[in-house]
């Protein structure tokens, strides 16, 4: 088995968190050792349900964590909240994962979410009014926007083990975001600092080195989080993450490991979306309860709709393609046959079967194509067969996982995991 890439290729909550599960609990090949988070922070979700039925949505803790050796690697592209890192450790606990922080590496350039980022994002999510953009409330873009602006002054994990520079790091954090917020409802610094240090001493500080060694010992899966339809670059903006949810990221760590992985894609049978932002699908009239999505205080309802092959050809092409397809809620397409396909659309009274992809890192086009999402009315057709056929013919990729239920005794391997793409 090699090196995986999980990538979602819609809004999230298409099944990453079961699919990394399954690839952990695999008993043939090399057992993978460790499941490494590439981008995102304590904003994802990715739920998981064991055999025995335990449940846990796994945040910043690999979703492979139930399977018996697998390790988390947080690298510097994830945004590390330590005080939900200790929230999520504790529940693990109680599901029977003994000492889930042992099993913890995290980079020291990681930079860190703090409570003063996560209640500057609310208040800057609550004064937008009607205009929300469907933060999840925890302070992401918050920290990757006081980086961008304060690259020196910006609270890393590595800090957590240096006292009187992460004092200084936060007073001048709390300090810039008061003064343009007002009064923050948050911790003051010292008591930041007292439980920052405890998490530096309960997990282990690595630097780069440490993964690329990792790589070359043996199969790795990289977990990432929400969807290539919410690119920070890619995604339709505004109603996006401060996130790079392609391949891009593990890419970039793979190479510097001089590595290749498989780039599995996971898609849904249908589409979900969590919070306001085009969705040409949408269809309030399908009854789709799921247990461990709902509305949220920040993010608002759980949207549901129908499969959008528009949509999921162009998180394809923004992603620089897949190698591989895993098709996930095969079990509720089976419950539901009023679900259809979108292969076109209607926009400006024209037909369109292609997005088109504008050029990189160019938000005002990302703006444009937003705003005639939002304009477009969608051309449904019924599937015509096996969900997984159809997959397979508008991607031009394999599926070779399918998904009929929450567990890993509920997937199938269609066949082998083969190559990478690189290596092909």
């Amino acid at each position: 088995m090699n090196h995986v890439i999980v990538v979602d290729l819609g809004y999230g909550d298409a099944g990453k968190g079961t699919v990394v599960d399954w690839l952990c609990s695999r008993q043939e090949g090399r057992p993978v050792r460790m499941v490494v988070r590439f981008n995102g922070g304590a904003q994802a979700a990715h739920n998981v349900v064991t055999r025995d039925g335990r449940h846990h949505a796994f945040a910043q803790f690999g979703a492979g964590t139930f399977a018996s050796g697998v390790r988390t690697h947080l690298s510097r592209f994830v945004l590390v909240d330590p005080l939900a890192v200790a929230a999520e450790a504790a529940h693990l606990a109680s599901l029977g994962v003994a000492g889930a922080l042992d099993l913890l590496t995290v980079d020291r350039d990681a930079l860190l979410a703090t409570p003063y980022h996560q209640a500057a994002n609310r208040a800057r999510e609550l004064a937008r009014g009607v205009g929300r953009h469907g933060s999840c409330g925890m302070g992401i873009g918050e920290t990757a926007s006081y980086a961008l602006a304060h690259p020196q002054d910006a609270p890393r994990a590595g800090d957590c083990a240096a006292p009187r520079l992460l004092a200084r790091k936060l007073a001048t954090l709390r300090d810039r975001l008061t003064g343009e917020l007002g009064p923050l409802v948050a911790p003051p610094p010292a008591h930041i600092c007292d439980a920052y240090r405890a998490f530096a001493s309960r997990v282990r500080l690595v630097d780069g080195s440490y993964l690329a060694r990792l790589l070359r010992a043996g199969p790795v899966v990289f977990e990432g989080a929400q969807g290539v339809l919410l690119d920070e670059w890619r995604g339709f903006h505004p109603y996006t993450t401060w996130s790079t949810t392609t391949f891009a990221n593990a890419e970039q760590l793979l190479a510097e490991a001089g590595q290749q992985a498989i780039r599995l894609g996971v898609t849904r049978c249908h589409m979900t979306r969590h919070g306001p932002g085009p969705f040409v699908t949408e269809d309030p009239g399908l009854d789709l309860p799921e247990p461990h999505n709902g509305r949220n205080q920040w993010q608002g309802s759980f949207r549901t709709g129908h499969l959008d092959a528009v949509a999921l050809r162009y998180a394809i092409e923004v992603a620089d393609g897949v190698d591989a397809i895993a098709l996930t809620h095969l079990d509720t397409a089976a419950r539901h046959s009023e679900l259809r396909i979108c292969r076109s659309y209607q926009a400006a009274g024209r037909s369109l079967t292609r997005l088109p992809a504008g050029p990189p890192r160019d938000l005002d086009y990302q703006k444009r194509l937003t705003r005639m999402l939002l304009a477009t009315r969608p051309v449904y057709s019924d599937p015509g067969g096996d969900w997984a056929h159809v997959i397979e013919q508008e991607t031009g990729a394999p599926a070779v996982l399918r998904s009929h239920g929450p567990t890993a005794a509920d997937k199938t391997a269609s066949q082998p995991f083969g190559s990478s793409r690189a290596a092909a």
